[in-house]
């Protein structure tokens, strides 16, 4: 979430109190500040132009914010337009007037003249200064007459009127929201991960950023040629990291903007190069995992036995260890592939001691209320109780409590992952490995130690959960070759 700097937010404050707003309802008033500021900044939108409120306010509407709260916002906006910005403010007597009219400008009701600020509190140059990112440079359009009687989509623009060719189209500062929420509905119609995306939106705030937010409805091939050269030339950005941008803007084109995604020619590319991973030795493996406390230890121990993922480690959850099968089932792994590993002989004590803390930490918080926990997808909506159920609570479950904002309930998630991270880095940094290991590299160790002791590579390759074996093959360079590189006759093998 945005902080709003100390000077802005005294300068509110003080705008608050001409406008003889009660002291105890002030919080509020500057929540629904940040929250605009910070809803602008997401979609690269400039707050100085009032019409962009009607997409915050849709915003709320559907998060649903009451028609209170959602007034109680509008007025706290209008404070910041009349002393902040300085755009004037009609007085309209009724909502449905205001919405009529949210294509051009916002209007709010019941709001009493504000007095010019005086020169010694902050201007609005000076806030423009301190919060270089809220505002853009103003966007040139197409054409300066646009029709603004077209019925408007909630977020104030509609990406099925006008045409490239007929105007009202910006070729910079164009409102880009519809874009992020169609990315997001398509996204999860397709059941991609969540980290997919967080990446997807990432490389698409850059593209915009690139092109000035000129209005999606104008981008074109020239536009993504552009800006995967500017990554290889300008940024220098890794092979990797260009293949997932344009990645991003295939799925971009072809499932948000509908667009045909052409031949990407004449594109500076990043240069590949082989890439040979990190790994531990065993001693060096026991030295990290020795400067580690619980829970981390108990999760590197796993990360490492079993090969997993960090994610895919933190997700497990009290139903995918079989105790008696000695079997632990991964769900929805990379590429929302299932697989089952063996349980590591040596860790069965530590969690079963860990299992039997999750049933003490669950049962105290039934007895305290608590909702449950998260649950995939829509389960909880098709099963209520689910989400109380003892075989659904996370193997590592987080210490503290998340609030859900929009059912005010207490679930309970994950041990999240940057902690365990921080954990390993400390930890690597204690034992003066001069290795640039992560949690990551516990899952290579795994790999290569079983390839070092003659495992075959296929097995390997199923342990791992990858689709091609030449991802595995990537740690046949990891350890030393045991194979005999001169070619002999089968027939010459008897004779000796």
């Amino acid at each position: 979430m945005l902080t709003i700097p100390s000077n802005l937010t005294r300068l509110f404050e003080a705008l608050l109190a001409k406008q003889d707003i009660p002291v105890n309802q002030r919080p509020s008033y500057h929540k629904w500040l940040r929250y605009y500021l910070d809803f602008c900044q997401k979609y690269s939108l400039e707050p100085a132009e009032r019409h962009h409120f009607s997409g915050f306010d849709e915003k709320l509407r559907t998060k649903d914010q009451s028609e209170s709260q959602r007034q109680q916002a509008r007025q706290a906006i209008a404070v910041y337009y009349q002393g902040v910005v300085g755009h004037p403010v009609a007085h309209l007597k009724n909502q449905a007037e205001a919405m009529a009219q949210a294509k051009s400008t916002i209007q709010f009701s019941h709001l009493n003249p504000i007095d010019a600020i005086n020169p010694s509190q902050l201007s609005v140059k000076e806030v423009k200064k301190t919060l270089p990112n809220l505002y853009p440079s103003n966007g040139q359009t197409v054409a300066a007459n646009s029709d603004r009687s077209a019925a408007p989509t909630p977020y104030g623009e509609n990406p099925q009127n006008g045409s490239a060719d007929s105007g009202g189209l910006k070729l910079t500062g164009a409102n880009w929201i519809w874009v992020y929420d169609n990315l997001n509905s398509a996204i999860k119609v397709r059941h991609y991960s969540p980290k997919t995306l967080q990446a997807y939106k990432f490389w698409t705030q850059k593209f915009q950023a690139f092109n000035k937010s000129k209005d999606a409805r104008l981008l074109t091939m020239e536009d993504v040629k552009g800006f995967l050269s500017f990554l290889a030339v300008d940024k220098r950005v890794a092979a990797s990291t260009q293949n997932q941008a344009f990645n991003a803007l295939l799925f971009l084109f072809n499932h948000v903007l509908e667009k045909e995604f052409g031949k990407v020619e004449g594109v500076v590319r990043a240069k590949r190069r082989a890439y040979i991973p990190v790994v531990l030795s065993r001693k060096e493996v026991n030295r990290v995992i020795g400067h580690l406390d619980y829970p981390c230890s108990l999760t590197a121990k796993l990360l490492y036995g079993c090969g997993l993922r960090l994610f895919e480690c933190l997700k497990l959850r009290v139903q995918d260890l079989n105790f008696d099968m000695k079997v632990i089932t991964i769900h929805d792994g990379k590429g929302q592939k299932d697989r089952t590993l063996p349980m590591p002989g040596a860790l069965l004590p530590e969690l079963q001691a860990q299992v039997t803390r999750v049933v003490q930490q669950h049962q105290k918080d039934l007895s305290a209320g608590y909702a449950g926990t998260f649950l995939p997808t829509a389960l909880g909506d098709k099963y209520k109780n689910a989400a109380k159920e003892l075989v659904w609570q996370w193997l590592f479950p987080a210490k503290m409590l998340t609030l859900v904002p929009d059912t005010t309930e207490y679930r309970r998630y994950h041990l999240h992952e940057t902690h365990v991270q921080k954990a390993i880095k400390q930890a690597v940094r204690k034992s003066q490995i001069p290795k640039r290991a992560s949690a990551h590299t516990f899952r290579h160790s795994f790999a290569s130690h079983l390839l070092q002791a003659n495992y075959d590579i296929r097995t390997i390759q199923e342990l791992l959960g990858h689709s091609d074996l030449k991802t595995t093959m990537i740690y046949t360079h990891t350890v030393q070759s045991v194979t005999i590189k001169q070619a002999k006759s089968p027939l010459d093998f008897v004779s000796e």
